[in-house]
């Protein structure tokens, strides 16, 4: 799929190429209106799906991997109840997991960060606040939103983090000038269940197990209640069918 830089030129060609033919035929003002649309609607498109690379390159998924790896993310957190339990089922079932913490979390509940690096599992940047009106920042915003969470995680874990997924999934021009300066790897999913909006937690899990394949990016939030259990089921499963769960750089790593 086009970018949104190649988008953007190829828009603005066939509106002046429209204003010049104008000047020879009649030309009806519904065929702008027309162009407009498609670029809005083809942009609104782009930056709601980040396997499409639209405004940025993102890690959704291992293509190439020929072993039966996947990692399980977590979002949102640390949360003051569920993010410990969470842990506690990872170490039960030995499996590994990359959880993108939100900067305010981390300072509110600097012991759950610090756990979750001390059981070996992985801590990526999703952002400082998480506002719902996040999308509509500025670049320097972003850098501020990005660097004070890199700071909260570094002063906590004594590791700065260098991965970065965005809320709500959604990416921008001023998100990508902002990656840009802070070099971070952006990473997206190839298996969400919605479970912040499915309450059904049998239902959340069959979403997941029947898109598992090698090389997944599985978006879970270890925010939600039914997290347990859907997480407890889903290592069974994997592990009956022998998949080993590996951290984010890890499966992008690997060949």
């Amino acid at each position: 799929m086009m970018n949104f830089k190649t988008l953007t030129i190829l828009t603005l060609a066939l509106l002046i190429g429209l204003f010049a033919f104008s000047f020879y035929a009649e030309v009806s003002g519904l065929w702008y209106i027309l162009i407009i649309q498609i670029w809005l609607t083809i942009t609104a498109i782009g930056s709601f799906n980040m396997s499409f690379d639209f405004h940025l390159k993102a890690f959704t998924s291992n293509k190439k991997i020929k072993s039966k790896k996947i990692a399980i993310t977590f979002d949102d957190g640390p949360h003051p109840e569920f993010t410990k339990k969470v842990l506690e089922i990872l170490k039960r079932f030995n499996a590994k997991a990359t959880f993108f913490c939100i900067g305010k979390n981390v300072e509110s509940h600097p012991e759950i960060a610090n756990k979750i690096v001390d059981f070996g599992h992985e801590v990526g940047n999703h952002s400082y606040s998480h506002s719902i009106f996040i999308d509509f920042n500025s670049t320097k915003k972003w850098l501020k939103e990005i660097n004070n969470t890199d700071d909260a995680i570094e002063k906590v874990t004594g590791k700065k983090p260098t991965l970065f997924r965005p809320p709500f999934g959604v990416t921008t021009p001023h998100l990508s000038k902002a990656i840009n300066k802070t070099g971070h790897l952006v990473v997206g999913w190839n298996n969400r269940p919605y479970d912040t909006a499915i309450k059904n937690k049998d239902i959340i899990l069959n979403r997941i197990v029947k898109k598992v394949k090698p090389g997944n990016i599985i978006l879970l939030h270890d925010t939600q209640p039914h997290i347990l259990y859907v997480l407890e089921h889903l290592l069974l499963y994997l592990e009956q069918h022998n998949y080993q769960t590996v951290t984010v750089n890890e499966l992008y790593n690997e060949n």
